[in-house]
C-alpha cells in the first residue's frame, strides 16, 4: 500500500501539486483574519486567582489603565512659569485622549484651604502669568511636603514631573482601542517636543505597555521571519550544493508557514508577542522532514550515477516514512504538552507549532516527491566530502566509545550540579528590550520620578460609610506607615493622608493639626464636603467605593523582581495577621503581583505536561522502534540536553523567567527527533543486515549523519535568530533553545552510540 501510494504520487505529480497549491491558498486566506491582542491580560488564563481578585477591585473601583506622561526640562527646573504653563496646556489637552476620564497632575491637584468655616478647594496652580517668585516657591512647598504628590508626580530633586491620565476602554474593539489611544498620545509627545524642545517627553504606563506588546510582535514578524528564510536558504545551497533541491525545500517551508497561518486565522487563535514566533520556530521545524527525504535522495541518487531519481525518490521514502512520521508525532506531542501551562499566549504558540510540524509532514511526503520529479536534479557520482568526514567521525566514534561515554557522563554530572544556581525571577517591564520606546520611558520614569509597579489592595471597614470609622483609619494609617518603612517601596497612596489634610485645612492650616480626626462624625463631614467641592473627573470614586465601607490603598514600588514582590506582599500579609482586624486581611492585587504569581505556577503546571508528555513519547518510542530496551535507552539523550542546557544556563545566568519555563516541554519534542532517527537507522542496519552494534552505529553514521547535523544547524540558527527579538520572553526562549538542541546533536552523536554499543550484545 506504501509502495503503490508514493508511485501514485510520482505518477500523478501534476495533479497533486496543483491541487496542493489550490489547498494551501484557500486554507491560507484565513490568515486575513489575524488579529493582535493588545492586553497584558492575555497572559493569564480566565481562572487565574490573581486576574479574579484584580478585576474584581476595578470593578469596585476605577480601572488603573493609563498614560503617564514623563516631562523632565533641560535645565532641571519644574516650578517656572513656562514650565507650569507647559503642564497646565497638558493637562488640559489630555482630556482629549480617547476614552479619558480623570488626568492628574501637578497643576490640576485639589489644593484645600479654609475660609472660616467653608472648605475652599481649588487647582493648585492658577493664573499662572501673575504668578510671582513668592508664589512659585510656595507651591514648591506645598508640593514637595504633599504625600500624594511627592513620589509620585514629582520627586524630592524637582526636576521631573509626570501628568497621569487615567483611560477607561469600552472594550468594544480591544484590538483597536489601545493602538488608537497609543498613537494619539504619541503625535501629543511629539508635538510637545516640537513646541519645546528644551522639554524631554516619555511615556509609559500601563496602556502603553499593552501597546508595546503588538509592537514588538509585529516588528518581530517584520524582520525575523525574512531573516530566517535568507539563513535557511544559504545553509541548505551549501548543503545540498543543488538549486533544485533548496527550491523544493523553500517550496515546502512556504506552504508549511501559509497554511498554519491561514489556520490559525480561521481557528480564531490571536496573534501575541510570544506566539509572533511561531511562524519562525514553523519555518524552521519544516526544515527538517525535507533534509532527511533530500539528503537520503541525493545519497541514493550519487550512487547510482543519478540515472534512476524516481528510484531514488522511492527508496529515500521508504527508508524515512517511518522515522519522519515518528519524529513528526513526537515533536507536536512535545509542543502540544504546552497547553498543561497557565499562559494561554505559550498555549497558542504550542498549538501553533503542532499545526505547522503536521503540515510539514504531509507536504514532505506529498508536494516535496513531486517536486523533486519535475525539476530538474543532477549529481556526480559521490564525491561528498561531507559523507566521508562523517563516516570518519563515526569511525572514531566506534573506537573511542568507551572514552566518550565516561566523558560525557563527566560533563552531564558537572553542568548537572549548576541546576540549582536558577531561580526563578522575572521582571515583566524588562519582557521588551531597549530598543522599545515603552521600555526607554519606563525605566527613565522609575530612575527620576515613580515605579510602576504597584501593589493593589481593598481594605473593607466592614460596615456603610466605615471609611470615616476612627478606629478603621487608624488601621490604614498604621499599614500605610509600615509599608513606607519598606526599602522597595517609593510610594504609597492612602486616603488617610486626605483626611489629614482636610483637618489641618479645617483648623487653620496648623501643623499640629495633621493627623487623623478623633470624632466619626467630623470625619464624614470633612469628607462630605471635599467630595462636594472636587471638580467633575477628578473625586474619590478611584480609591472609595460607592457605600464608602472600603477604600484603595495603591503601593508604588521600584522596579524590582519576582521574587522580591513575593517577599514584600508575603511580609505585609504577616504584618496584617499581626495588626489589623480579620475584615482587613486581604491579598494584594495587581498586574505586578499576577505576573509576580504567574511564573510559579507556569513551571508547575508545565512539569505535569512534561511528564506526560515523556511518557508518551517513550511508551511511543518503543511500540514504533519495537524494543523496550531500545525506548528506555532513547530516554537519556532525550533528557541529558535539557539537564545540560539549564545546567549551563545556572552558571552563566542564574535567572529563569516565564519564557523558560516553557522550554523543557517545548523542546522535548524537538530533540528526541534526532534520536529517532539516529535509532531508527541503527536498527535497520541490526534488522535488515545483521550488522553488529559497532557496524550498526557506522551505518548510522553513514546514512544519517549529514541530515542530523544540518537539520540541527539549521534548528539552532532558527531559534538562534529569535535571540534578537525585542521582546525578551522570545529572545530568550531562543537562545535557551538553542543551547539545548545544541547539546541535544553532541548527546546523539557522543553520547547515544556508546550507549547503544555497550548495553547492546551482539548475536
Amino acid at each position: 500500500m506504501r509502495e503503490n501510494y508514493f508511485s501514485n504520487i510520482l505518477r500523478w505529480r501534476w495533479l497533486v501539486l496543483l491541487l496542493f497549491i489550490a489547498m494551501v491558498g484557500g486554507i491560507a486566506s484565513g490568515a486575513k483574519l489575524l488579529r493582535f491582542e493588545t492586553s497584558y491580560q492575555i497572559f493569564f488564563s480566565d481562572d487565574n486567582p490573581q486576574l479574579l481578585a484584580f478585576e474584581h477591585l476595578q470593578d469596585t473601583y476605577t480601572k488603573n489603565d493609563n498614560v503617564l506622561f514623563v516631562l523632565a526640562p533641560k535645565n532641571g527646573k519644574i516650578f517656572t512659569k513656562d514650565m507650569l504653563k507647559v503642564i497646565k496646556d497638558l493637562t488640559k489637552a489630555s482630556w482629549q485622549i480617547p476614552y479619558s476620564i480623570r488626568v492628574d497632575s501637578l497643576t490640576n491637584f485639589q489644593h484645600t484651604e479654609a475660609e472660616g468655616d467653608d472648605l475652599l478647594v481649588a487647582d493648585l496652580v492658577e493664573n499662572i502669568d501673575n504668578l510671582t517668585d513668592a508664589d512659585l516657591d510656595r507651591i514648591k512647598s506645598i508640593v514637595l511636603n504633599e504625600p500624594l504628590l511627592l513620589n509620585r508626580m514629582i520627586p524630592p530633586t524637582a526636576d521631573v514631573t509626570g501628568v497621569n491620565v487615567t483611560i477607561q476602554l469600552p472594550a468594544k474593539d480591544p484590538v483597536a482601542e489601545v493602538p488608537e489611544v497609543a498613537a494619539f498620545v504619541e503625535k501629543m509627545a511629539a508635538d510637545l517636543r516640537l513646541a519645546h524642545p528644551d522639554v524631554d517627553v516619555y511615556l509609559t504606563g500601563v496602556t502603553m505597555m499593552n501597546n508595546a506588546f503588538p509592537t514588538a510582535a509585529q516588528k518581530d514578524m517584520a524582520t525575523l521571519v525574512p531573516t530566517m528564510f535568507l539563513v535557511v536558504i544559504i545553509t541548505l545551497g551549501i548543503m545540498f550544493r543543488s538549486f533544485s533541491a533548496t527550491f523544493a525545500t523553500v517550496i515546502i517551508i512556504m506552504m508549511t508557514v501559509a497554511t498554519t497561518m491561514g489556520l490559525t486565522g480561521w481557528l480564531g487563535i490571536p496573534l501575541t508577542g510570544p506566539s509572533s514566533s511561531a511562524p519562525t520556530i514553523i519555518l524552521t521545524m519544516a526544515v527538517a522532514d525535507c533534509v532527511h527525504i533530500i539528503v537520503s535522495f541525493l545519497y541514493i541518487l550519487r550512487h547510482n550515477g543519478g540515472t534512476d531519481k524516481r528510484a531514488a525518490i522511492l527508496e529515500s521514502l521508504r527508508i524515512n516514512l517511518h522515522p519522519v512520521f515518528l519524529t513528526t508525532v513526537t515533536t507536536a506531542i512535545g509542543f502540544l504538552s504546552m497547553n498543561f501551562g497557565e499562559v494561554p499566549p505559550f498555549r497558542d504558540l504550542g498549538n501553533m507549532v503542532a499545526m505547522g510540524v503536521g503540515t510539514a509532514f504531509i507536504l514532505s511526503i506529498t508536494v516535496l516527491p513531486a517536486l523533486l520529479l519535475i525539476l530538474p536534479i543532477k549529481v556526480k557520482k559521490d564525491t561528498s566530502r561531507t559523507g566521508i568526514m562523517m563516516d570518519k567521525f563515526g569511525e572514531f566514534v566506534v573506537q573511542k566509545r568507551n572514552t566518550l561515554a565516561i566523558t560525557m557522563v563527566g560533563v552531564v554530572l558537572v553542568l548537572a550540579a549548576f541546576i540549582p544556581n536558577n531561580e526563578l525571577n522575572d521582571e515583566f517591564v524588562k519582557y521588551f528590550s531597549e530598543n522599545i520606546h515603552f521600555r526607554v520611558a519606563s525605566d527613565f520614569s522609575n530612575d527620576r520620578l515613580t515605579g510602576i509597579y504597584n501593589i493593589d489592595y481593598s481594605l473593607d471597614s466592614g460596615e456603610e460609610n466605615g471609611v470615616s470609622s476612627p478606629e478603621f483609619l487608624q488601621h490604614v494609617e498604621d499599614f500605610a506607615n509600615w509599608y513606607r518603612k519598606q526599602p522597595e517601596v517609593v510610594h504609597v497612596n492612602s486616603i488617610t493622608d486626605i483626611f489629614k489634610r482636610l483637618n489641618r485645612t479645617m483648623h487653620g492650616d496648623d501643623p499640629s493639626w495633621y493627623k487623623l480626626p478623633k470624632a466619626r462624625d467630623l470625619a464624614a463631614q470633612y469628607l462630605l464636603l471635599y467630595e462636594m467641592s472636587l471638580p467633575y473627573g477628578l473625586d474619590l470614586n478611584n480609591q472609595i467605593n460607592l457605600d464608602k465601607s472600603a477604600t484603595r490603598f495603591v503601593v508604588t514600588m521600584k522596579n524590582i523582581s519576582t521574587n522580591q514582590i513575593l517577599d514584600v506582599a508575603d511580609r505585609a500579609r504577616k504584618w496584617q495577621q499581626e495588626n489589623l482586624p480579620k475584615s482587613m486581611q486581604v491579598e494584594g492585587s495587581s498586574p505586578t503581583v499576577m505576573f509576580a504569581h504567574i511564573g510559579y505556577r507556569n513551571i508547575r503546571s508545565m512539569l505535569y505536561g512534561m511528564s506526560a508528555a515523556l511518557v508518551l513519547i517513550s511508551m511511543i518510542m518503543m511500540i514504533s522502534l519495537r524494543s523496550v530496551k531500545i525506548g528506555l535507552i532513547s530516554l537519556i539523550p532525550n533528557l541529558v540536553p535539557m539537564i545540560m542546557a539549564f545546567g549551563l544556563w545556572g552558571m552563566l545566568v542564574g535567572e529563569v523567567g516565564l519564557a523558560l519555563s516553557i522550554v523543557t516541554g517545548m523542546t522535548l519534542g524537538i530533540v528526541v527527533d534526532d534520536s529517532v532517527h539516529f535509532l531508527s537507522k541503527y536498527l535497520r542496519a541490526r534488522r535488515e543486515q545483521n550488522a553488529s552494534s559497532q557496524d550498526a552505529v557506522r551505518y548510522a553514521f553513514s546514512t544519517v549523519g549529514t541530515a542530523l547535523w544540518v537539520t540541527s544547524a539549521v534548528l539552532v540558527c532558527g531559534f538562534f535568530v529569535l535571540t534578537f527579538s525585542d521582546f525578551k520572553l522570545n529572545s530568550g526562549m531562543g537562545l535557551l533553545t538553542a543551547i539545548t538542541i545544541t547539546f541535544a546533536l553532541i548527546a546523539d552523536f557522543l553520547l547515544l552510540p556508546p550507549l547503544l554499543m555497550l548495553l547492546e550484545k551482539d548475536s
